[in-house]
């Protein structure tokens, strides 16, 4: 294969091919002008004589016998699929080598199970819309507060039974354990950008839910993004009738996802594991505080803005 320093481009090899049969200048002389062995020369002019390309051929063989049959790869794939098992175990199936069922997963993308759903064992399928605001993705996260001290993800699970029952000022359990409460992180992340609109509020009801995506349209209208469609889940807020008719006096197509598929609505489920994992769980902070006013900027890849929770009013922040 040419390179960057080749001897002979496939421009050059043209020239040593006409100097040869054109000009009739002996392989010798030819050669030695161009610094390469005669055996080169004779190959490339014998290529130029049977009108051949001067670029290099393909390496791959004509024929392959061992060749692992079609009818074979579909089997491999179609059982990684259905028994999702290893390159081991279908290797006994299909009677192959483990390596030839390894390159058959390989080839189709099913090599790995990061790779595969894990409610159809299919291909993970990945679309992005093409411009924003196209279909923007509405979730509710619920997570628990967050003992004094620090949570069982920053202490550990016997630090954070100790931390839970010195938390002062909660109403306890019939076990004597205090209820520390939770929170519902509302979400309107853009499909294109993942630009995401979050507030943190103390119940999912529907009404919130509306108040959450009126203040999200307004945000990203401010950022010249026009919201056509959203995409949620079945939970009850989004199936009420107040959530249809906000959309409807928004000019506002919703819509929703197949029942127990949170695969469709990926991006935002995305967002919260990840913001499950870097934003509230490492920080030790008092359970009277909520975990938005600990909230870094630039959360994942987009920006942060958060107000801390005036009295008697929900929590709220934007990422």
């Amino acid at each position: 294969m040419s390179h960057a320093n080749a001897a002979l481009t496939p421009r050059h090899r043209l020239k040593v091919a006409r100097l040869v049969v054109v000009d009739g200048r002996p392989i010798s002389e030819v050669a030695a002008r161009f610094q390469v062995s005669w055996p080169t020369v004779k190959r490339w002019a014998d290529r130029y004589r049977a009108g051949e390309s001067m670029h290099d051929r393909s390496s791959r063989p004509r024929t392959s016998p061992n060749k692992t049959p079609k009818p074979v790869k579909k089997r491999c794939v179609s059982l990684r699929i259905r028994m999702r098992e290893g390159p081991v175990q279908l290797a006994a199936r299909l009677g192959v080598a483990a390596s030839s069922v390894h390159r058959i997963l390989t080839t189709a993308r099913l090599n790995r199970s990061a790779y595969i759903d894990r409610a159809t064992g299919e291909s993970i399928r990945r679309y992005e819309h093409p411009q924003p605001g196209s279909l923007p993705h509405v979730d509710v996260k619920k997570l628990g507060n967050i003992p004094d001290g620090g949570g069982w993800r920053y202490v550990g699970r016997r630090q954070e039974k100790r931390n839970r029952a010195a938390t002062p000022g909660k109403p306890k359990t019939k076990w004597r354990n205090p209820k520390l409460g939770y929170v519902f992180v509302h979400t309107v992340i853009d499909d294109h950008s993942r630009v995401a609109y979050t507030e943190v509020h103390d119940d999912e009801t529907a009404v919130t839910a509306v108040v959450v995506v009126h203040r999200a349209v307004h945000w990203f209208g401010k950022h010249g993004v026009t919201i056509e469609r959203v995409l949620s889940d079945n939970g009850g807020a989004y199936r009420s009738h107040l959530w249809r008719d906000t959309w409807e006096a928004l000019s506002i197509t919703p819509k929703r996802t197949r029942p127990c598929r949170p695969q469709t609505n990926g991006k935002v489920e995305r967002f919260h594991r990840t913001m499950a994992d870097g934003w509230p769980t490492p920080v030790a902070t008092p359970a009277s505080e909520n975990a938005a006013t600990h909230c870094p900027t630039g959360a994942t890849s987009t920006t942060s803005t958060v107000r801390t929770r005036p009295a008697g009013t929900s929590r709220r922040s934007r990422i």
